[in-house]
């Protein structure tokens, strides 16, 4: 070989090696923007799935409210007044008669309470001022000179006693009739908790359709709460099993009943049984 075809020769090797390194600088630039494009798409696949994860695990604060103002004013009561309720009703655990007691006294006192937030709703402005008016007394004042000659010649102790007035448990106006008294006592401290709350609801509303469906739904509900704590309180609830604890049962009661009794060895001649007295 020539100088001449020497030189041809290590040219076309160089092209040659240029050729395959451009090749590979292309496959590898390809491969790193394929990966790129893969990591992309998965950061983007990740993005969403935490968005999913974190709406559905996010509690909501805020829900939907209801399309009566009565019922959403209600809500708010009964998350404030069932606790109270609860906690009360399942410290009366002696007999079911004090919890009966109890739900009897609660739901007459709120029906009680809202009686005259009903009589005061239903009642005009105008009608009040004129009801007013018409009730209006006039007093006459007495001989205050024949007051002041008046002498009261009863002893201190006398008048002490006089003066002394026994003061009417209030549990006894409370109280509704047949029903025992210790429902009765825990149910007017539970009242009292819960009184002011019930009638400042109430007395929010001032549509008569949203004011019927606050009393009706807040009596219905009392009533299902109470249903449900007496649930809860209940002992007599069956303990779940399943076969395979019953097979098991079955099989060591028939192993017991089995069992051989020892047999006892006859006494042979001559000898004595002896009987020990204790």
């Amino acid at each position: 070989m020539n100088e001449s075809q020497e030189q041809i020769l290590r040219e076309n090797i160089r092209q040659l090696i240029e050729v395959v390194k451009e090749k590979r600088g292309n496959e590898q630039n390809t491969l790193l923007q394929e990966e790129e494009r893969l990591r992309t798409i998965v950061r983007d696949l990740i993005a969403v799935e935490l968005k999913h994860l974190q709406e559905a695990t996010t509690p909501d604060n805020e829900p939907t409210p209801n399309k009566s103002t009565g019922i959403n004013v209600l809500e708010d009561l009964l998350k404030k007044i069932i606790p109270v309720l609860e906690t009360d009703y399942k410290l009366l655990t002696t007999d079911a008669e004090q919890r009966v007691s109890f739900r009897a006294h609660i739901i007459n006192a709120v029906i009680d309470a809202l009686t005259p937030a009903e009589v005061n709703n239903e009642a005009g402005e105008e009608e009040a001022t004129a009801d007013a008016l018409e009730e209006k007394v006039d007093v006459e004042v007495g001989d205050t000179a024949e007051d002041e000659k008046f002498i009261d010649i009863r002893t201190d102790s006398e008048k002490a006693d006089d003066e002394e007035t026994v003061e009417a448990d209030p549990r006894d106006d409370f109280g509704v009739d047949g029903e025992d008294e210790t429902g009765r006592n825990v149910a007017y401290n539970a009242f009292k908790k819960i009184q002011t709350s019930v009638i400042d609801a109430y007395e929010l509303l001032s549509n008569a359709e949203d004011q019927e469906l606050f009393y009706d739904y807040l009596i219905a509900n009392l009533k299902l709460y109470f249903d449900k704590f007496e649930g809860e309180l209940a002992t007599n609830v069956d303990e779940p099993t399943n076969q395979a604890y019953q097979d098991a049962k079955d099989q060591e009661a028939d192993m017991a009943g089995t069992v051989e009794e020892p047999v006892e060895e006859p006494v042979e001649a001559g000898e004595e049984e002896i009987e020990f007295e204790l």
